[in-house]
């Protein structure tokens, strides 16, 4: 897997993804002890409302970002983008309203919101070899496990002799050596897409997706990783504070045993992934996560709640989790042409984030009016469903290359060469605007 750290581009590239994750999961622990600080008990719904608005942010700005981004050179863009980041980073410790973290959570999260698809949309262009891309795949998959063990750890050791406040400027400092990385490198420019008006350009993307089988699959397996991911997010600090009655130390642990999951599955994956389909991969991942939580609901209502329950629980969790969500971009990659590659990825973006805006309140809401018991029931019932859409919208034969007919253009096409009925690799594009029916 590492040896495509070779290549100095993607090097660089991954070493800014990484320490940019690093100062965004001190950010997380820090938000969730400023919550706590700011409303106490309240702060499930709080945080709630915090990743609420960051979803909001992330599905209102991400299509609009995806439509003008090809006309700003992409280094240049990533680099301003990761300066307002830290810009804002900088005013996070000195909130001392809620008000004040919603508006600050809102201008940060739009400019992760343009920043993270072009990002992830340059990946490819930079290893277009698609056994090189599944690696740098799971190297990013690893790299935000890392992060939720990195940053949780590092975030212990500073508060065991710092306020959580610096935690802030450590996300600061995680966007500047971000910008500074991404600067030190030439990236390719992107396939420069056909002259479309706005709204074509806004919505290319997301039509693009929800034409395709695979893809609407995949949005329904987005819903299983937003409900176990909210879960996570949200409600560790109220369970380890509030419910367990433990340390600040001990919430970044708890995150961390999630992290430590996810991290052992991307660095399984690549192989894993050379014999066994996304679909049977990511299903099975989707089925570990909801049966996390549905055995915790159970323990919790006979047993009661504890550490090491909520550690076990939460570390498969990761497990499923990390297969559900790592073979995503491979899946992206197959199913667009190069010049559509952005808008698909901020389709991704907007879509899976929109799940989580339906998640993040929802959890927030059943932890401060339930039981434990009944959140994680809730949530796991709301896993299970996306993991049943996700069969029944993703057929168990999926092949690249698919025969089709063209009935709606001329017999003298130049698409058609000759033959009104075809194969070869099917994407949905302006020839191709639904996709045939099986057999």
């Amino acid at each position: 897997m590492l040896e495509i750290l070779a290549d100095r581009t993607y090097r660089h590239l991954f070493a800014a993804q990484v320490t940019a994750l690093i100062g965004t999961g001190l950010a997380t622990i820090a938000l969730g002890l400023l919550a706590y600080d700011i409303a106490g008990g309240e702060a499930g719904m709080v945080l709630g409302t915090v990743f609420t608005i960051k979803m909001v942010a992330y599905i209102s700005v991400a299509p609009i970002a995806s439509a003008f981004a090809h006309r700003i050179p992409r280094r240049a863009l990533l680099v301003a983008l990761d300066i307002v980041r830290a810009g804002i980073a900088l005013a996070l410790p000195f909130v001392t309203e809620v008000w004040q973290l919603y508006l600050l959570i809102f201008l940060l999260q739009s400019a992760s919101a343009a920043f993270t698809p072009t990002f992830q949309a340059a990946i490819p262009d930079v290893l277009p070899d698609e056994s090189r891309y599944t690696r740098a795949l799971s190297l990013s998959r690893l790299a935000y496990d890392l992060e939720n063990i990195v940053s949780p750890t590092l975030a212990a050791l500073l508060l065991a002799v710092l306020s959580y406040d610096s935690l802030f400027l450590g996300t600061m400092a995680g966007f500047l050596a971000s910008a500074a990385l991404v600067i030190s490198v030439l990236l390719p420019s992107p396939a420069v897409p056909a002259p479309r008006n706005i709204r074509d350009r806004t919505t290319r993307g997301i039509r693009i997706y929800l034409a395709t089988p695979r893809l609407r699959g995949l949005l329904a397996l987005n819903v299983t990783a937003a409900a176990v991911g909210a879960m996570v997010l949200v409600n560790t600090v109220v369970l380890v504070r509030g419910e367990l009655g433990l340390g600040e130390n001990a919430v970044a642990w708890t995150m961390s045993a999630f992290g430590a999951g996810s991290m052992l599955t991307a660095l399984a994956l690549p192989r894993l992934l050379e014999h066994v389909p996304e679909r049977s991969v990511m299903l099975v991942g989707a089925a570990l996560t909801i049966a996390s939580l549905s055995v915790l609901a159970v323990l919790v209502s006979t047993v009661g709640l504890s550490w090491p329950l909520l550690l076990g629980a939460w570390f498969a969790a990761g497990i499923g989790y990390s297969s559900t969500l790592t073979p995503s971009g491979r899946l992206l990659r197959r199913s667009s042409h190069p010049e559509d590659r952005p808008a698909l990825f901020a389709a991704q973006f907007t879509l899976s984030h929109a799940c989580w805006l339906a998640t993040y309140p929802l959890s927030g809401w059943l932890m401060t009016a339930f039981e434990p018991a009944t959140a994680f029931s809730g949530l796991g019932a709301v896993a299970a469903c996306g993991a049943v859409l996700a069969i029944c919208l993703w057929p168990s034969a999926d092949p690249v290359a698919v025969f089709h007919r063209h009935d709606d253009l001329p017999p003298d096409h130049p698409h058609l060469r000759g033959a009104g009925a075809h194969v070869h690799p099917y994407v949905i594009d302006d020839l191709h605007r639904r996709w045939p029916p099986t057999g």
